[in-house]
């Protein structure tokens, strides 16, 4: 390993440790609440390598969102069954994303609230490409298999089903996690919506 390689991998590091101590620090604190000396300290580094990959503590919330994107990612990639028939596969798609907004509601509603409040509001398009590419995939083979509408255009409306499920889960679980029943509802509704929007067969 070069020594720029090794630089490379310590930085890594360094700066997956600001962004998870980060995430640790808001949940507990809230995001007003919390210093950058808070965030260091859980970290375990100095307050100036702080500042060298981010120049405010909102500044971490593009961070944040790319680290809960992938672990949207990860759980729905592992609950969707690859040789399930479509709609089951959207089915399972819909709770999986249900049980990312239950599970992590917290980080979510650090997530808006620190976004909206900074100009990296931008960057969610970003954050959000591998999620909607995945998406986007399945439903080009869906189309393939002649289980949705042919006139269905992948790409939009992996945005639009990804942005209707959240939605629809936050509804439920961004500030009120005592709603199983409710859950249920609301999952049923966004299939039901779901099946006949994409006409799946």
């Amino acid at each position: 390993m070069t020594v720029s390689q090794r630089k490379g991998n310590q930085s890594l590091d360094k700066k997956e440790r600001i962004v998870r101590a980060a995430i640790d620090v808001f949940r507990k604190q809230g995001i007003e609440k919390t210093k950058i000396s808070d965030i260091v300290k859980v970290a375990g580094i100095a307050q100036g390598t702080f500042y060298l990959y981010f120049p405010s503590k909102l500044s971490l919330m593009p961070a944040i969102a790319e680290v809960m994107v992938a672990k949207t990612l990860e759980i729905v990639t592992d609950k969707v069954s690859d040789d399930a028939p479509f709609p089951k596969r959207m089915e399972q798609l819909v709770d999986a994303i249900f049980e990312v907004s239950e599970e992590y509601h917290e980080i979510q509603a650090l997530i808006y609230s620190g976004l909206a409040s900074t100009e990296h509001l931008k960057d969610w398009e970003t954050v959000y490409a591998p999620f909607y590419k995945w998406v986007s995939e399945g439903l080009q083979q869906a189309i393939g298999e002649g289980a949705i509408r042919n006139s269905v255009n992948p790409d939009r409306t992996a945005r639009l089903v990804i942005g209707l499920v959240e939605s629809a889960a936050e509804q439920i679980y961004l500030y009120d996690t005592d709603k199983e029943d409710e859950a249920v509802i609301q999952k049923n509704e966004v299939k039901n919506f779901l099946k006949h929007a994409l006409a799946i067969k």
